[in-house]
């Protein structure tokens, strides 16, 4: 896999082709249409950044706003802002950090989790319905593509961090050498 520094070259066509169909289908599913008539159906009145911090509550063990607010490439702040949102609404509770019990981690409550999983259903049941015409072997397939592209992309992502850290901090040093 090419590291983040990898110097520019043509993009091979189906690169391209395969970025455009992400930009498609990232405005598709990104619409307030779109989010309106799943919240709808799910029976959860959240907007849609409340939604995506849910959904990344609910994929991993309580975290630190911090830590949330990374995972999700935001400010702290608006974290912290949708989480107490969530917190009043009754999705998501603060529980004491193991490590350090002057901090606290956001988990999500029962209605939370009943919550998630009635959005996850709505989402799903509108995908099945709009690739019913694929045979089960080609959703198998699909499934393990983007699985493998979202783990290829998540890796590229973290060596870019490691590279950035690791640029900055010899930036800094050089500066105070």
């Amino acid at each position: 896999m090419p590291t983040a520094s990898s110097p520019p070259g043509p993009v091979s066509a189906e690169v391209a082709e395969i970025e455009r169909a992400l930009t498609r289908i990232t405005y598709l599913s990104t619409r307030a249409r779109q989010h309106d008539r799943l919240m709808g159906i799910a029976g959860v009145p959240l907007d849609r950044a409340a939604v995506a911090l849910l959904r990344q509550i609910a994929d991993c063990t309580p975290q630190r706003p911090s830590e949330l607010a990374q995972r999700l490439g935001v400010e702290a702040s608006h974290v912290t802002r949708t989480v107490q949102q969530l917190e009043r609404s009754g999705y998501v509770s603060r529980v004491p950090d193991p490590d350090d019990r002057r901090a606290q981690r956001i988990r999500l409550t029962g209605q939370g989790r009943d919550a998630i999983a009635r959005i996850r259903e709505a989402g799903a049941r509108g995908m099945e319905a709009a690739l019913s015409g694929w045979s089960a072997e080609e959703l198998r397939q699909l499934a393990t593509l983007f699985h493998r592209m979202v783990d290829d992309f998540l890796a590229y992502a973290q060596d870019a961090d490691t590279e950035q850290r690791t640029e900055g901090t010899a930036t800094a040093t050089s500066r105070t050498a």
